[in-house]
């Protein structure tokens, strides 16, 4: 890890000596540092102008770190109402936004994230004692740590997003990652676990929920931008972008609308996208060419991301340029429809709970999917009557990790969502690793709901996160502040507490989000039944950048570290592609390649690094 992270974070210090004497292993420069009552330091970090609001009564200090942060008058409001620790929970309800939350009272101290984890909170033993922060890279300088070899290798295998809690690894060993919805207690030199937030009982009905989401979300896109400073929205002519921007321009009318291009003639994201922008009559419409985007893959070997391998790599040149491109634009804050998929997409799991509560409505619903994703109905009620349990979908993960890949028609019904498979390039090794830290999560797992369709909405929402916590950074690097509000907790909360067989049928798509919008996103949009394709922009780049991406690997660090064989991924990427399944699993490989280099490269003298040795 580099002696100097970069990009915006923060750590968090104990109010006692050995916290104070952590101060100077804090790997920031120029950190700005706020203190505790008692004058030692308690976070020293980085962050954007006005992503960090303070407030002091007494001996109480409370900090709100991230999106759209209360205001200092009434963080000060809410601080001087704080009795004892326990008065934390009544100030977190209050809290707008997706932010940290710290709170340092007396020597006590909390911190916590995000419910769904994209603000997370990860901690570490430094000198005796607990230290904490929000990207696990800051830690791994300050402690010194080594790379986690089950952690690297599960990443290497196996394509795409992991899924949570294995997503919630870090990358090293000794910085641990607290579960979203856990916070940090200190009491003096004693630190503990607990739990702040719980998925609430999804009891709500379709009408009564859709007007509790519509109200979070009218909350989430609220925020004014400051005098010079614009907005910006994603605007791709889907449901989840084009909400954002109708609910912005409600306090924004001169928002900056922005829309990549598509290589894909048969998109029909332009058609959807037009009609929008012509009712947002005062914004102003950035319609980004072709010509002028970077391509698919452009740029394989620069790296994406410092704390974690970077799973969506295709993308990541065309993140670069959009942040620059806003940042020339004039905007500091960017809203972008990511999370809505996975927070509104119907997800099969319900089913089980459906069939023995209500079986008419779960035969009918089955059914429609069956019909719609050509399910086959034995299979499909066989995996009802039998879901299984948590800790055992993870072991079948573990034993048929090695084995082809189940059908692709096949329902997702039990506790876990995508099958996991080894690349075919990974060693005997680097399967074996992979095998062990799938039967290690068996061994802790946990369900977070009764109801399998509430564990898998959780499941999906916290696997994500590590996607979009790289994109942040991204954005902050050209000084845009990336918001997602879909990511809320607020917006989650409303979302979860609605009945499952409502928010998800086959027979519409994402219908609390389009009655939650009701009025405010033209109905073309709301009932619009297809979704843009971009498989020809993926085609062009992937044919475009293979002598790069094939170069990037002709010295690989992951080989020389025993995980994958080159030869075998070489003759893969050369042969005839039947579909996208290789071009899917190489990027998040690069993600490895790229993560893996600079890691050693920047291994400070007489650090025990595990990066650089071979399983």
């Amino acid at each position: 890890m580099s002696e100097t992270v970069r990009g915006p974070g923060f750590a968090v210090l104990p109010d006692t000596p050995a916290g104070a004497a952590a101060r100077s292993a804090v790997p920031i420069a120029a950190p700005r540092v706020v203190a505790h009552a008692s004058g030692r330091p308690w976070l020293v970090g980085r962050w954007g102008r006005d992503q960090c609001v303070t407030a002091a009564a007494g001996p109480v200090r409370v900090a709100v770190i991230g999106v759209r942060p209360v205001t200092a008058a009434r963080l000060s409001r809410l601080a001087a109402q704080m009795r004892s620790p326990a008065d934390v929970d009544r100030l977190a309800a209050g809290l707008p936004g997706a932010c940290h939350l710290a709170v340092s009272f007396g020597g006590q101290m909390r911190l916590q994230g995000t419910a769904t984890g994209l603000r997370r909170v990860v901690h570490a033993r430094l000198h005796g004692t607990t230290v904490a922060a929000d990207r696990a890279d800051l830690l791994a300088a300050m402690t010194r740590a080594s790379v986690d070899e089950h952690a690297l290798a599960v990443r290497a295998s196996c394509r795409g997003v992991l899924p949570s809690p294995l997503s919630e690894q870090t990358m090293w060993d000794g910085v641990v990652a607290l579960p979203p919805g856990d916070c940090l207690v200190w009491d003096r030199d004693r630190v503990r676990q607990a739990r702040w937030w719980s998925p609430p009982e999804p009891r709500e009905p379709l009408e009564t929920g859709a007007r509790a989401v519509r109200t979070a979300l009218e909350a989430a896109t609220s925020r004014q931008p400051a005098p010079g400073e614009g907005l910006s929205s994603d605007l791709s002519g889907g449901m989840d972008s084009t909400s954002l921007c109708f609910l912005a321009a409600r306090h924004t009318p001169d928002l900056t609308t922005v829309r990549w291009a598509e290589a894909e003639a048969g998109n029909d994201d332009p058609a959807f996208a037009a009609h929008a922008t012509s009712l947002l009559g005062r914004a102003e419409h950035l319609l980004v060419p072709q010509r002028q985007l970077p391509r698919i893959f452009d740029d394989p070997q620069v790296l994406a991301d410092t704390e974690q391998p970077f799973p969506f790599t295709r993308t990541a040149a065309r993140f670069r340029h959009l942040g620059n491109l806003l940042a020339r634009s004039g905007s500091r804050r960017h809203l972008a429809g990511h999370g809505g998929d996975e927070l509104f997409s119907a997800l099969p799991g319900y089913l089980h709970r459906l069939l023995w509560r209500h079986p008419v409505t779960a035969i009918r619903h089955t059914r429609g999917y069956a019909a719609l994703k050509r399910w086959p109905l034995s299979t499909t009620f066989a995996g009802l009557l039998r879901p299984g349990d948590v800790a055992g979908w993870w072991r079948a993960q573990a034993e048929h990790l090695t084995a082809p890949p189940p059908p692709r028609r096949r329902p997702v019904l039990g506790w876990g969502l995508w099958p996991m498979r080894v690349t075919p390039w990974v060693t005997d090794a680097g399967a074996e690793l992979t095998r062990e830290a799938l039967r290690r999560t068996a061994g802790h797992a946990e369900t977070w709901a009764d109801d399998p369709g509430q564990h898998q909405a959780l499941l999906v929402l916290r696997s994500s996160t590590s996607l979009y916590r790289p994109l942040v950074r991204m954005l902050a690097g050209a000084g845009v502040e990336l918001d997602l509000p879909y990511f809320d907790d607020s917006v989650v909360e409303a979302v979860l507490g609605v009945r499952l067989h409502e928010r998800s049928t086959p027979w519409r798509y994402k219908p609390l989000l389009a009655d939650a919008m009701r009025g405010i996103v033209p109905d073309q949009v709301l009932g619009r039944s297809t979704k843009g394709e971009y498989g020809e922009d993926l085609r062009i780049g992937f044919r475009h950048n293979l002598p790069a991406i094939l170069d990037t690997f002709a010295d690989s660090a992951l080989a020389a570290h025993g995980l994958i064989d080159t030869d075998i991924l070489r003759t893969r990427l050369l042969a005839p592609q039947a579909d996208e399944t290789t071009v899917f699993a190489v990027e998040s490989l690069l993600g490895c390649e790229t993560w893996l280099r600079a890691e050693r490269s920047a291994a400070a003298p007489g650090r025990p690094d595990a990066a650089t040795t071979a399983p």
